[in-house]
């Protein structure tokens, strides 16, 4: 279980490292919490993590999307559940072992390091991703087919939820129940542009549809004023007893 504020995560994705410590230090008291990616840790590792999560003092969700053999993952995760994330991700398109032994990774790690287990979330199809790019790969079911295919797939493996459009968050929550967690990026207010995402929802009607965490991340981090935009997004939101776990 973790406890936030409210169900933001901020996606700081930057190589720079002072820039995203000032930028986790400015908005760590508004949103939920703060999401840190592969663009970040390729360039500043464990180190650069461990400094931003330090200035923010928010949970963190270190969003890698492990996608390797189940020996690998397992290692990896190992190693990431050492810099007390509150949420850790793979592919699940990396299939039913994979998923278990990330599961099991994680829960053994937190014992051995005393912290708490990170939830270990999925990621079914990528929000950039539509039915056309999906067909490229091979893939000739609809994107919400493989979505709701790979989500039943995680919850059978033991994986605490999924990372998914909010577009699809009402069909997962219908199917898959109110305990599996759904955390949506592809959200964008309805003042912000769409950037690179192809399947958006505003906060409001993310939540609305089923999603426990959000990611927003240019909508706040290329604001003028990020503290301002943050708070924006927070107060549209429904209220939700000031908790998301």
């Amino acid at each position: 279980m973790i406890q936030l504020r409210n169900p933001v995560f901020c996606a700081i994705d930057t190589t720079d490292l002072n820039k995203a410590t000032r930028l986790a230090a400015r908005i760590g008291d508004t949103v939920g919490g703060i999401k840190l990616g592969l663009e970040f840790f390729t360039s500043q590792g464990r180190r650069g993590v461990e400094q931003v999560a330090k200035a923010s003092e928010a949970p963190l969700f270190l969003d890698l999307k492990f996608h390797d053999i189940p020996n690998t993952v397992a290692g990896a995760i190992r190693a990431a559940v050492s810099l007390k994330p509150a949420i850790v991700n793979v592919h699940a398109g990396g299939g039913r072992t994979m998923m278990q032994a990330a599961v099991k990774a994680a829960s053994e790690a937190a014992a051995e390091f005393g912290v708490a287990r990170p939830l270990v979330l999925a990621v079914t199809v990528l929000t950039s991703m539509d039915d056309g790019d999906l067909s490229e790969t091979g893939v000739v079911r609809p994107v919400s087919d493989q979505v709701r295919a790979l989500a039943a797939l995680a919850r059978e493996s033991g994986i605490d939820g999924v990372v998914c459009s909010p577009h699809e968050a009402s069909v997962l929550r219908a199917d898959l129940g109110a305990d599996f967690k759904l955390l949506c990026p592809g959200v964008r207010p309805h003042w912000a542009g769409a950037d690179d995402q192809k399947r958006i929802m505003t906060p409001t009607e993310a939540v609305a549809a089923g999603a426990d965490y959000l990611v927003v991340g240019r909508p706040i981090t290329g604001a003028a004023e990020p503290i301002a935009a943050a708070e924006k997004i927070v107060s549209e939101l429904p209220r939700r007893n000031g908790e998301a776990s």
